[in-house]
């Protein structure tokens, strides 16, 4: 494993480490239920899907467009 991937995984699993730090410090100590990190965890890929598919057809927009009046 090259000396840059090992960089890249660690600072991966640091990340995701974190996150979970926060969610625990979420539940643990400032008493938000379970519940409702579970909601606010389906409403954000939810968010996230939708951001995905307009990005999508933004970008197959744009290209249809460029095929219909690019230079023939």
């Amino acid at each position: 494993m090259t000396r840059s991937r090992r960089r890249y995984l660690r600072t991966t699993i640091l990340g995701i480490l974190a996150m979970a730090v926060l969610l625990w410090a979420a539940v643990d100590q400032f008493g938000v239920s379970r519940e409702r990190v579970l909601e606010l965890l389906l409403t954000t890929l939810l968010v996230v899907a939708v951001i995905i598919i307009i990005a999508a057809l933004g970008a197959g927009l744009w290209i249809l467009l460029r095929r219909l009046f690019g230079r023939r």
